[in-house]
């Protein structure tokens, strides 16, 4: 079955979005968004270091997504000037990501399968380090699910509960790196970050409870991640950006019939 390269990019989407929907719950409980951003366009410097130094893609984009994850929560709580300075590490890692992968001497590279993923060319040793690393991220999510709950409900009540909502902050981060790290091939440094919130924005709007929320998100994420394949085989057209069409099409008809129902009441 795996010798199918249309199977093998459904099992890679469909595992990368599961991972991403979960995590994106709480990318947008605490309003993570730009954390996001600063962690994927960094992956563009680690695929130059990576090529560079002839390692793993996967692991050069974990071991630099994991350092800007590590910095960005050390800038957390040093007050307003967060944004900015999030804002100087994301595109700054990316442009220099991008110069130093021209730089690279003997390659011919091409950028769009970094920038915006090329799931079709998902290899069996991809998969297992796809599924992997979001099997690892869902396992420690909904392992300190309680803990993180609280810390982005009420950071007071961790407190009192004797929890460290930094220590939150901290896991969120690295499970964002690691996130990063497997959905490259997928949808690219640049769509990362969509493929985090849209869904999770999407199940926002029919879920009452946080773990109603989830498993939508989840749901919403592994839909677009086969509709949007299907879509870009019939079209055409590049899989990670329909992906992300898919996602946004949901969002937008999830916030018209929200409107309805309210207009309804």
């Amino acid at each position: 079955m795996l010798d199918d390269f249309l199977v093998r990019a459904a099992l890679a989407g469909v595992g990368t979005a599961v991972a991403a929907g979960l995590l994106g719950c709480f990318v947008v409980w605490r309003r993570m968004a730009y954390f996001g951003d600063a962690t994927a366009h960094a992956a563009v410097l680690g695929v130059a270091l990576a090529l560079l130094f002839g390692t793993s893609i996967t692991l050069g984009v974990g071991v630099v997504a994991l350092t800007m994850a590590i910095l960005i929560h050390g800038l957390s709580g040093q007050g307003a000037s967060v944004d900015t300075m999030l804002g100087v590490l994301a595109h700054g890692a990316l442009a220099l990501g991008l110069v130093a992968v021209t730089l690279i001497p003997g390659q011919r590279i091409d950028l769009d399968a970094y920038l915006f993923g090329d799931v079709l060319s998902v290899t069996r040793m991809d998969l297992a380090v796809i599924w992997g690393g979001g099997a690892l991220v869902v396992a420690a999510l909904w392992w300190q699910w309680s803990a993180m709950l609280t810390a982005t409900l009420s950071p007071d009540l961790a407190y009192a509960a004797g929890m460290n909502p930094r220590r939150a902050q901290l896991i969120l981060t690295l499970l964002l790196a690691a996130v990063v790290a497997v959905a490259i091939k997928v949808v690219g440094a640049l769509l990362i970050t969509a493929l985090l919130i849209i869904p999770a924005a999407a199940a926002r709007t029919f879920a009452h409870t946080p773990e109603r929320m989830a498993f939508l998100s989840m749901g919403i994420g592994a839909l677009s991640a086969i509709a949007g394949l299907r879509l870009a085989v019939i079209f055409d057209t590049a899989v990670g950006p329909m992906i992300i069409c898919v996602a946004a099409a949901i969002f937008g008809v999830s916030t018209i019939s929200n409107n309805l129902r309210k207009l309804r009441a």
